[in-house]
């Protein structure tokens, strides 16, 4: 016996049985014995559009005095789906875990779905639901289903520049919905395309298990429809896979607007994987919730990832005076993200040779903050951050760059790696500064040198970064971390649909 959120799974081969928990999670409801009948028979009726060798029919189970039969006597007590049991070892994900997918196999999905979108016929009824008042409905629902996981399996922070991206991309790109809409994108689709419902052997390519109990969820774009499998990709760090995937169906579709909308639908589909993980950590008949937990707090982190930068690689920068909480910024940013976070404090330390609670001893400061020095440690800093690019989608680098010479380094670098570069810089005013460097001194683990008799000269010889406007982002940080977090990861949010929008103009 497997089972979902929804379901319980009984293998007996050569067949499966599908039973519906009898539920009611607000964007479905199993409750009574006539609606499990019915959407079990709206199961088997959707899936043989993809699938119709594996689902055989819908078969009423009777409560008897000894137990439970398919012979027909007694009252019925539930309905199950009827399945032809499938080929072990012929799932895309097991595929996948053995590196047996490639270009091949991504081909075969995209024809064996194409010719699927082609056979469905768009109407009113289901194009409306390509509108963003209508998409609203799913995603508002989805926030509102997330909130009790709060700081669970989601920080507070990630769920509202999640919402904040979902609602600005409505805004900015509402004409493009409806272009999807004129352009017939919007199909009865399969709705749960991933990874574990692609059945491929050499003879016979299978997608099962489509969504049966709310058609809102299958009335959907064909860029959403293909953007859970992509993002299924992503999550098992497949990206080339993904970008794959999502460039053949363009292509295949003669479809120009499949990538302007494929990242959002991306971050769509993570939300709503890390909810259904949150819900099952939560359920009674879970052995391991621990192991539901931690992948909700997966799916919410590549959520936000694209949010915040889509599916581009994206070197992250925090900069600022001393004292404006670039540390703690960075390193609450790469706990939400999960991206690794490098500093300059620590690796000019490290390559001193000082311990990373010690101050730098007076004596050797002229030569561990000397001209050749820092510019080592700027190598080191951007060498670091570029090469943790080749295992995650995002690095942040927690640096002053202070100097314009350092800046265009920076930018110098990233343009040769072709890596998208997103400079945040913190403001404070003077006076938290002074408290905060005061503040230092009580610190044991402070790795930063800078005390408060630094400020006069570290802030003379700051060069502010006008030459990086209109793409800086200048954030006042002069609340607590966690409060900056929640803006700075805002307006990486809003700045992800403008260049996102921009890139594809330019395409």
């Amino acid at each position: 016996m497997v089972q979902t959120h929804i379901s319980w799974v009984f293998i007996a081969s050569p067949f499966v049985f599908k039973v519906k928990k009898p539920v009611d999670l607000g964007f479905l409801d199993f409750s009574s014995l006539e609606k499990r009948r019915y959407f079990c028979r709206r199961e088997v009726e959707l899936n043989r559009r993809l699938a119709p060798e594996i689902y055989l029919d819908v078969v009423p189970i009777y409560k008897t005095a000894s137990g439970f039969s398919f012979d027909a006597e007694g009252e019925i007590a539930e309905y199950s789906v009827k399945m032809r049991e499938l080929a072990h070892g012929w799932f895309l994900s097991d595929m996948l875990a053995k590196g047996l997918v490639g270009e091949t196999e991504i081909n075969r999905v995209v024809s064996t779905l194409h010719c699927f979108y082609e056979s469905e016929t768009p109407t009113p009824e289901i194009e409306q639901w390509g509108t963003p008042e209508k998409l609203k409905i799913s995603t508002d629902e989805n926030f509102a289903q997330v909130e009790p996981f709060v700081a669970k399996t989601i920080s507070p922070a990630a769920l509202e520049a999640i919402r904040h991206f979902t609602n600005q991309f409505y805004v900015t790109n509402e004409k493009l919905f409806f272009e999807r809409i004129q352009q017939h994108r919007i199909l009865d689709c399969h709705g749960d395309l991933h990874l574990d419902h692609i059945h491929i052997t050499p003879e016979r390519l299978s997608i099962f298990d489509c969504i049966e109990f709310n058609d809102r969820f299958r009335f959907i774009d064909i860029a959403n429809d293909l953007a859970f499998l992509a993002m299924d990709f992503d999550f098992e760090d497949r990206r080339d896979l993904a970008n794959l995937l999502l460039k053949t169906a363009a292509r295949e579709f003669g479809d120009d607007g499949f990538l302007k909308i494929a990242d959002f639908y991306k971050c769509y589909r993570a939300f709503v994987r890390g909810k259904v993980e949150s819900i099952q950590a939560i359920e009674p008949e879970t052995a391991k919730p621990q192991e539901h937990e931690k992948q909700a707090a997966r799916y919410f982190r590549l959520a936000l990832q694209y949010a915040v930068s889509g599916s581009e690689r994206l070197v992250l920068i925090l900069m600022g005076r001393i004292g404006t909480g670039k540390t703690s910024v960075s390193c609450q940013l790469g706990r939400d993200l999960g991206w690794p976070v490098f500093s300059s404090d620590e690796i000019r330390k490290t390559l001193a040779g000082i311990p990373l609670s010690e101050r730098t001893p007076q004596e050797r400061r002229d030569e561990v903050y000397s001209h050749q020095m820092t510019k080592r440690t700027y190598q080191q800093l951007l060498d670091n951050g570029l090469a943790a690019l080749a295992t995650h989608a995002g690095v942040i680098l927690d640096a002053t760059f202070s100097k314009r010479v350092l800046r265009q380094f920076l930018c110098e670098r990233c343009a040769d790696a072709n890596v998208r570069l997103q400079v945040v810089e913190l403001e404070v005013d003077l006076e938290e500064i002074e408290s905060r460097l005061k503040a230092r001194d009580d610190k044991a683990a402070e790795v930063s040198d800078a005390r408060l008799e630094d400020l006069a000269k570290l802030n003379a010889a700051y060069e502010p970064p006008l030459e990086l406007a209109p793409d800086l982002i200048r954030i006042s940080a002069s609340g607590t971390a966690a409060e900056t977090v929640k803006i700075v990861l805002s307006r990486l949010g809003e700045k992800s649909v403008s260049w996102a929008d921009s890139l594809h103009n330019q395409r």
